[in-house]
């Protein structure tokens, strides 16, 4: 499976060694921002490594590429020798590029306004480094740009970069502001194409600016305001292809940048504090102000630290170094996003596009929800309830802006991105699960009225009328069914526990429109036209790429398992449990490279395929089987070949934290399948003990005996020191408190656990 080599490897194992027995380890000891960096299977995990604070709105971080494209979209990609500058924004595993705002690019001597090419060195501003002069940790990143002798380091806050640059003796000391870095050239997925930008010089030591775009988010503003510790003694703007020496003020709409260049009276340090806003330049100084409020850049190194550290103690965890490196940097990466778009004074950008303030509430976006509603979110509804329902609260505030829930929201707009409104299974989990702060009326108005309005993923009035999506009127038929199916419960569910009953009955009969495209003969769920009739020919092994196909990033062996909401009704549709189980082996085993797989499927067990989300609850169906031994081999079996503390940690990519929820829940022995009814299905733990410290004071422990890669079938459980025989684990179980012990051993275990009962 996964190869765990990686570039610099030596220097990277060394970089991340444990530190002397007698010193007291911190959580943030054993995060290591280069884990997902690179790729895995051809596949990279899309990671950056720069500094930013839990769910902050600035990610500080260094890009390899001019352009930046899904390859990897976040910016940086492990195997580079170059590095182009550093940017401001950035996302974490997402399979579009967007963002990489404000770069900032320090070089000595000449003056170059391009970038140039990496198989170029000196053909432009980027410089080459090396892996073995490069740091990074929560809160800090540092690299030695090869071709200029410069030591660069950068800290974050929650809405400000910190940069900090040593300069060596001799030639010019100068900065470039790229206001136009971002994948416009040519690249077959663009993140932006610039509408309007501006540079403006106030003072000798201050610059502010804009730009706006459209990209993947349709239409996104982002101001900065940078203020420098010493003076320079000249500008250089340039507008296209034209520069002007000395000129104070640049605006356009392409090839926007200004270079200063720094007097070098005392010492050869230049820092550089920026401020981020989506609402205005006077915003980004406001915020600027408020965090960053002198020029101890050490200070605000060891307060993101301490942030980071706090985030992390929700969890302590027994194994062995790799786990924990794993383990722990899964969990940071999980706490990146979403977002808070808030400015310090509560202004936002609502999801109509209008500027709105939020009092001293934060509004949260980038919520890549066809992927973190499996399992992130479910973590969130133990180690972030009070995010949690700021989550909730803004998604419920982009209903009222925007008229239905988000489905793929980055910086307040709408992307339509992937399939779907499964906003409505993370609110419906908060709330069945009783998650204080959220208003659960207004909750509920917007899960409903989603469920009733025709988007361009959930064409619902089609979706009433057939009983299914037909292929012929609405492309990824297959998947976008199945998924609304599974919506339509958690709506059910949620309108059962607030006593809205005709809604109640309502919903549930829409969530087993599943049924009226599974083909009992092939034993598939299938597409069907408009006319009823079977979609011809038909080739279960034939993949989506987003349009145009019956499934979404996935073929038809990967979606026949997606109905979380009634798994038992899917075993009966099967025939009984036997031929469920003689189904899953055949899935986890069946291999043909006859038929070209979607780009993002990857980490293949046969037709398993878990770099990409669909197939991340099936391994854990085999409970609902007459063989749920083999749940636990194949779980440990991902545990332990498709993670690794390299940079190719990540066998795809890691979709905004999902990828990483998957490995925290599983190495702790048990995941959510469904993930809107606060049961977790037992899996095979792979970790000698895990706390989850919960807000309300008590502790839920795991506790296993004798684990290790060969033993990973359970003999035994006992909760709370009583003999335990069930294949779940309830939400009330954990936030209760207990603990959960494991006996593990290399052979498996017969004994039957008992499933839980389906609420209708």
């Amino acid at each position: 499976m996964i190869v765990k080599k990686a570039l610099g490897l030596l220097t990277f194992i060394s970089y991340f060694s444990i530190a002397p027995a007698q010193q007291v380890q911190r959580k943030v000891d054993f995060v290591n921002p280069f884990i997902g960096t690179g790729a895995a299977a051809g596949l990279p995990g899309c990671a950056f490594p720069g500094p930013t604070v839990p769910f902050g709105m600035v990610q500080l971080s260094p890009d390899t590429k001019e352009e930046i494209d899904a390859r990897p979209c976040s910016g940086y990609d492990y195997k580079a020798s170059t590095i182009v500058g550093f940017s401001h924004t950035h996302l974490n595993g997402t399979g579009i590029p967007d963002l990489v705002d404000v770069l900032m690019m320090p070089t000595t001597g000449e003056i170059k306004t391009n970038a140039g090419t990496e198989d170029k060195p000196g053909s432009g501003y980027r410089s080459r480094f090396s892996h073995e002069q490069e740091t990074a940790k929560p809160g800090y990143y540092s690299v030695q740009l090869l071709d200029y002798d410069i030591k660069a380091e950068l800290a974050a806050t929650m809405h400000a970069g910190f940069h900090r640059y040593t300069f060596p003796e001799g030639k010019p000391w100068n900065l470039i502001i790229d206001i136009d870095h971002t994948s416009k050239k040519g690249t077959k997925v663009r993140s932006a194409r610039i509408i309007a930008a501006q540079i403006r010089v106030i003072d000798n030591q201050t610059i502010e600016g804009y730009r706006v775009m459209t990209g993947w988010a349709k239409l996104r503003k982002v101001y900065f305001y940078a203020r420098f510790s010493r003076p320079f003694t000249s500008t250089l703007m340039q507008e296209g292809t034209f520069t002007y020496p000395d000129k104070k003020l640049t605006t356009g709409n392409a090839d926007i940048k200004a270079v200063v260049t720094f007097d070098k009276t005392g010492g050869r340090e230049v820092l550089v504090k920026v401020g981020i806003s989506a609402i205005s330049a006077d915003n980004a100084k406001e915020n600027l102000d408020t965090e960053i409020k002198d020029w101890n850049f050490d200070r605000i190194v060891a307060q993101t630290e301490d942030l980071w550290e706090k985030e992390l103690s929700k969890m302590d965890i027994e194994g062995t170094t790799e786990q924990k490196q794993i383990f722990y940097t899964c969990m940071y990466h999980a706490f990146t996003q979403p977002n808070n778009i808030t400015d310090v004074n509560g202004d936002y950008t609502a999801g109509d596009m209008t500027i709105r303030n939020a009092g001293k509430k934060e509004i949260y976006s980038t919520f890549s929800l066809w992927d973190t509603y499996r399992a992130a979110h479910p973590l969130y509804t133990l180690t972030q309830i009070e995010k949690t329902a700021g989550f909730v609260n803004s998604m419920v505030l982009h209903h009222k802006s925007y008229g239905f829930l988000p489905i793929w929201e980055l910086w307040g707009s709408e992307t339509y991105c992937m399939i779907g409104n499964h906003a409505i299974p993370v609110i419906a989990d908060a709330i069945m699960k009783d998650l204080p702060g959220i208003d659960v009326d207004e909750a509920y108005k917007a899960v409903k009225e989603t469920s009733m309005t025709d988007h361009v993923q959930s064409p619902i009035s089609i979706w009433e009328k057939y009983g299914y999506m037909p292929e012929d009127l609405q492309s990824q038929s297959v998947s976008i069914t199945l998924e609304t199916a599974y919506n339509d419960w958690c709506v059910a569910q949620l309108a059962k526990k607030l006593n809205h009953m005709d809604d109640y009955a309502y919903f549930m009969k829409r969530a087993g429109f599943y049924k009226n495209l599974y083909d009992a003969k092939t034993v598939f769920f299938r597409a069907k036209n408009s006319d009823g009739k079977w979609l011809e020919p038909f080739n279960a092994l034939e993949y989506g790429h987003n349009g145009g196909h019956p499934f979404t990033e996935a073929n038809a062996w990967q979606y026949l398992w997606y109905v979380p909401h009634q798994v038992k009704e899917l075993v009966h549709l099967m025939g009984n449990e036997k031929k469920f189980g003689d189904r899953l082996d055949r899935f986890f085993t069946y291999t043909d490279t006859s038929t070209k797989v979607n780009h993002n499927a990857s980490g293949f067990i046969g037709q398993y395929a878990h770099g990409n989300e669909p197939s991340h609850h099936v391994a854990y169906l085999y409970n609902f089987s007459d063989r749920q031994w083999k749940a636990q081999f194949y779980i440990s079996k991902i545990l332990n070949e498709m993670y690794s503390a390299t940079p190719q940690c990540y066998i795809g990519n890691n979709d905004c934290g999902q990828m990483s929820a998957w490995y925290i829940f599983s190495a702790m022995g048990f995941y959510p399948v469904n993930p809107a009814n606060s049961i977790y299905n037992i899996g095979s733990p792979v970790l000698k003990s895990a706390v989850i410290r919960l807000d309300n004071g008590r502790s839920f422990t795991v506790k296993t005996t004798n684990v290790s890669k060969a033993n990973c079938y359970i003999q035994s459980m006992r909760l709370n020191n009583k003999p335990y025989n069930k294949s779940y684990i309830t939400q009330a179980d954990i936030v209760n408190g207990g603990t959960l012990e494991f006996v593990m051993g290399n052979k498996p275990s017969t004994k039957k656990l008992i499933n839980y009962t389906e609420p209708n």
